[in-house]
């Protein structure tokens, strides 16, 4: 079973690209953020010609979560339960559901803006809300992962350079430490392997030459409790679906399952 997680950053201006790679990857499950798209404008007909049943939780601005599956879907759960909201509005920032024998979140955390920001302490309580709606799933004999953009890179290594962001969301302790409170839930950090280059990034900025120079960001995660992590044969960053004209300044993230 190949399953996937893509920040595709509006999935009407990246749908052809979608489609394609769709047809190309084999994939079976994607779970996708930051749609851009309101939930009567998904394009949940052309997936269905392709084989996909679409769970959508999106309201048309900038963010909005889905799950495609070519293996079933049941247990649509839309939302965080216990989510904070921000400035008194509940974001669509996760759903769930059971495809075929694996269970999945699709998140889109919160990206904080700045370390002074209101929009920070929000992504952090989002953080805890997470954990405690993720817990259950976690420690369960079902394989189960919660994947996304994390808007968080776990370690040093995972981005370009540690100077170009001082002082910038993304890298610091409570985030990382956030990070480190969801594993103790019971999951477990896939990390994927590079197509290229020597560090799995997923997050390449669009300005400055990012991604031809490579100055990226592993913000896009796989955490899988343990019947998950034991099932996986592989796991790859799909470099090459950030190239050209059109992509999304994020690539695919790839895990294959015996299951």
């Amino acid at each position: 079973m190949r399953i996937a997680t893509w920040n595709v950053n509006s999935i009407t201006a990246r749908l052809p690209r979608l489609l394609a790679w769709l047809e190309s990857s084999g994939t079976d499950v994607l779970c996708l953020q930051e749609a851009k798209v309101a939930e009567d404008q998904f394009p949940s007909d052309q997936l269905r010609e392709l084989g996909y049943e679409s769970a959508v939780h999106a309201t048309g601005r900038w963010n909005g979560v889905a799950v495609l599956s070519r293996v079933g879907i049941e247990d649509v759960v839309k939302g965080l339960p216990g989510d904070p909201g921000f400035d008194g509005v509940t974001e669509p920032r996760a759903l769930s559901a059971t495809c075929g024998p694996v269970r999945v979140w699709s998140v889109y955390v919160p990206n904080g803006r700045e370390v002074e920001h209101p929009h920070y302490a929000y992504k952090l309580q989002w953080f805890e809300a997470l954990k405690a709606a993720v817990a259950g799933d976690a420690s369960g004999s079902r394989p189960f992962a919660v994947m996304g953009d994390y808007n968080v890179a776990p370690t040093d290594d995972d981005v370009y350079d540690m100077a170009a962001f001082e002082g910038s969301t993304h890298v610091t302790p409570a985030e990382r430490a956030a990070l480190a409170s969801l594993r103790e839930a019971g999951l477990d950090d896939v990390v994927p392997r590079p197509l290229k280059y020597d560090h799995p990034f997923t997050y390449w900025d669009y300005r400055q030459l990012c991604f031809p120079k490579n100055r990226g960001m592993r913000i896009d995660l796989v955490y899988g409790n343990e019947p998950f992590a034991k099932a996986v044969k592989d796991a790859y960053v799909d470099r090459e679906e950030r190239k050209g004209k059109g992509a999304s300044d994020h690539a695919p993230v790839v895990v294959d399952l015996d299951v």
